[in-house]
């Protein structure tokens, strides 16, 4: 795919939400590759938490980004496994207005040439809510790497074609005019 270009980057405010058990801030090492990733395309850290698997935790703190106007997107790793424990999916969908079921299922495509068959396990997935894309994806590093390398730069950035996320967000004070 390619750039439009006359259209300009537009930085977005994005947090990361980390839920795991066992992990730190300190060895959270999924959590820190979608900053490094998303920092480094140019988008800014509106926040970043990590939390232990507990459903209305997870339910609370993504409510809570998703009705701040300075939240555009949020990116949760961790808790989509069929473990006891794993409960993003359960936590998150019911706050979304809608699903981008694409999202799910093209992560799970992209996935088969590193982990095959154990893909169908993943319940990556994807929704908008007040404005706010909400991206849940698997724990592992790998598993962030792969979302975001794949599918996030892209849909992302404004310059996409033939389309891409960034006319669906609310605008934030530092977003300005989009066009």
């Amino acid at each position: 795919m390619s750039h439009k270009p006359d259209q300009p980057f537009v930085p977005l405010d994005i947090a990361v939400l980390t839920v795991s058990d066992t992990r730190s801030l300190d060895n959270d090492t999924s959590g820190q590759l979608l900053v490094d990733r998303l920092t480094g395309a140019g988008h800014r850290l509106a926040a970043r938490k990590l939390l232990k698997d507990d459903l209305y935790r997870i339910r609370a703190q993504v409510a809570q980004w998703i009705a701040e106007d300075e939240v555009q997107v949020v990116l949760v790793t961790g808790g989509t496994g069929f473990t006891g424990r794993d409960s993003t999916p359960e936590a998150v969908t019911c706050l979304l207005d809608k699903q981008v079921d694409g999202f799910g299922e093209l992560f799970r495509q992209i996935s088969v040439a590193d982990i095959g068959t154990s893909t169908v396990q993943s319940r990556a997935f994807a929704g908008l809510a007040n404005g706010t894309l909400v991206c849940c994806l698997p724990g592992s590093t790998n598993a962030c790497r792969t979302a975001w390398d794949g599918i996030l730069a892209e849909q992302l950035d404004a310059r996409h074609r033939p389309c891409n996320f960034v006319p669906h967000l609310k605008q934030t004070a530092h977003c300005g005019s989009r066009g």
